[in-house]
């Protein structure tokens, strides 16, 4: 056996022991973890800079596209949002013990659907450390333990925000292997996690582009939760408020083109006024954004680029937006 299947299997053994910790853990216990933690995440603000400029550095050597070092960048009010995420989930109502459906038999034995935890629960995720804040809280709430993978750009700035994790697990006294980080780029340790880590895994959610979702689906050993592109549309409505259309648009767009959630098409109704159209485009453009779009918002707008077949349903992750008109 070789060192890394060693360590993962060691890594799952010790999830295994912990998830059995948190399934039995109230809320307010997990609640003072996640909220010690984006604490930590704040007062730690400096060092997780210094690590993700290490990262930054070693990805533009790398060549690595301005989307890329965009999601892997962190500055001071991004890290404030990771610490704001894990303030929002310890709000979240718990999900274990919540009745999801109940019924009686006509012999009136009673039954209920109720939520427990899944168990081991292993996230492999790309160059966007914020998604160890998101994924180790989420699974924590939940009462899972978590089995954390990041893409080997952001390995450093990944490690100092588990870091905090962990500074939140012990303050609340939960086990430190709760949440656990695979501090290794070598990719044995993927092909282990695929596996199950003999067995330890309960399910396996890949976050990343298709390659990697590919990947997982066609490897792995457990089940998969996995997605797709985020080729995300807006749909402007014929009765659309105005304001609202125009905010949302630019919004959904600019707001950080380089991620899976931003915009990357925005559809008008054909019964939309014309007018809207080009206030719409007009401030996508002003915001820094090139429209691609087809003959009819050409017409709306003067400065819209005719958008070619490739356009539609096309991953951007830029500063480009495709459009057009559909009949509802």
């Amino acid at each position: 056996m070789s060192e890394i299947e060693t360590m993962m299997r060691r890594i799952g053994a010790d999830a295994r022991e912990a998830a059995a910790v948190l399934a039995r853990s109230d809320n307010q216990t997990k609640n003072s973890a996640l909220l010690a933690a984006a604490e930590s995440i704040e007062k730690r603000t400096s060092a997780i800079m210094a690590a993700n400029a290490e990262d930054l550095a070693r990805g533009s050597a790398k060549g690595l596209s301005e989307p890329m070092l965009d999601r892997l960048a962190l500055d001071r009010d991004r890290i404030g949002a990771i610490a704001a995420s894990l303030r929002d989930i310890a709000a979240l109502a718990d999900p274990v013990g919540e009745v999801t459906a109940a019924w009686s038999r006509p012999n009136g034995l009673r039954i209920q659907r109720v939520r427990t935890p899944l168990g081991v629960v292993a996230v492999i995720f790309e160059s966007r450390p914020n998604v160890t804040g998101d994924a180790g809280g989420l699974c924590l709430k939940a009462g899972n333990a978590a089995i954390l993978r990041g893409g080997s750009e952001s390995i450093r700035s990944s490690v100092a925000i588990h870091e905090c994790l962990v500074s939140g697990l012990l303050s609340a006294g939960l086990p430190e292997t709760s949440v656990q980080m695979v501090k290794t780029p070598d990719r044995e340790a993927v092909r282990e996690l695929l596996a199950g880590c003999d067995g330890a895994v309960d399910v396996l959610v890949p976050r990343g582009g298709r390659s990697l979702v590919d990947r997982v689906q066609r490897e792995a050993r457990v089940p998969v939760f996995a997605h797709l592109e985020g080729i995300c549309h807006v749909y402007v409505d014929a009765a659309a408020d105005w304001s609202r259309a125009r905010r949302i648009s630019v919004n959904a767009k600019m707001r950080r083109t380089s991620i899976c959630g931003a915009a990357e098409c925005i559809l008008f109704d054909r019964a939309t006024p014309g007018e809207l159209v080009s206030l719409v485009v007009g401030d996508l453009i002003e915001a820094g954004c090139e429209v691609r779009g087809d003959e009819a918002v050409r017409a709306a707008h003067c400065n819209v680029v005719p958008a070619v077949e490739e356009d539609w349903g096309r991953e951007f992750l830029a500063p480009v937006v495709a459009a057009r008109v559909v009949d509802g």
